[in-house]
């Protein structure tokens, strides 16, 4: 008796679970995935409405750095924040002034050591270099960047390239979303980096490293805390 009630149940489920429930369901996931990235394609449409930096200005700014303080990278760093916090309001961009506030940053096979000067959900402006040198892989970013060298020489090259792209001290090596190139940074190599696009899209890159090779936690904790604290402050005065 209870083996034809059981047979029962099941054939209601069966009878009650219809192909038209079943397309439902699918027509509702195809229209959210629809608005979800007509959303993306609308918000990637109307970004640029949100960058404050500029990269023209800051690779100006960075060749009057070196002009100012040659041979003199901190002389060129203060010379960068100062010029930065001097020419836009803390009402329009939040800028991290703790020119200390240092840590490591490996991303893409290469190691150096990075300040954030600046984190938002769309720019991200910072000192990154080495005194030892390095080399790795750019990444594939959904942002643009723009390298400006201030101290010593950057190497690179694409797929298919037979000579290196050289990039000495008061250049610019702009690499364009969506593209990759292996690079090197010489001994005593030091660059402003500046990236317009979505910056926390990028973020596993920078942290892919640390959790499959060096497992250096207390710096993911201070690059995890830096980096969300400045996309907080700016985001409390709108900058986003």
């Amino acid at each position: 008796m209870s083996s034809g009630l059981k047979k029962g149940d099941d054939f209601k489920n069966k009878a009650a679970f219809s192909p038209q429930d079943s397309m439902t369901k699918w027509v509702a996931r195809l229209a959210l995935g629809l608005v979800l990235v007509s959303m993306c394609l609308l918000l990637d449409a109307i970004k640029h409405r949100w960058y404050v930096l500029d990269p023209t200005s800051l690779h100006e700014l960075a060749q009057a750095a070196i002009a100012s303080s040659p041979d003199d990278t901190a002389g060129m760093i203060e010379h960068i924040v100062s010029n930065l916090t001097a020419t836009y309001p803390s009402s329009t961009i939040a800028l991290n002034t703790k020119s200390s506030e240092w840590v490591f940053n490996n991303a893409g096979g290469a190691m150096g050591a990075m300040y954030i000067i600046h984190a938002s959900i769309t720019e991200y402006l910072i000192i990154f270099g080495t005194p030892l040198g390095t080399e790795g892989h750019t990444g594939l970013h959904t942002a643009d960047d723009y390298f400006n060298i201030l101290v010593g020489e950057q190497w690179a090259f694409s797929p298919g390239q037979l000579e290196m792209e050289r990039y000495p001290a008061g250049s610019v090596h702009h690499l364009p979303r969506g593209t990759a190139k292996q690079y090197k940074m010489h001994k005593g190599c030091f660059a402003l980096e500046y990236a317009r696009g979505w910056i926390p899209l990028m973020l596993p890159f920078g942290f892919a490293d640390t959790l499959t090779s060096t497992l250096d936690i207390p710096t993911l904790y201070h690059t995890i805390r830096v980096t969300g604290r400045e996309i907080l402050r700016n985001l409390f005065i709108g900058k986003i």
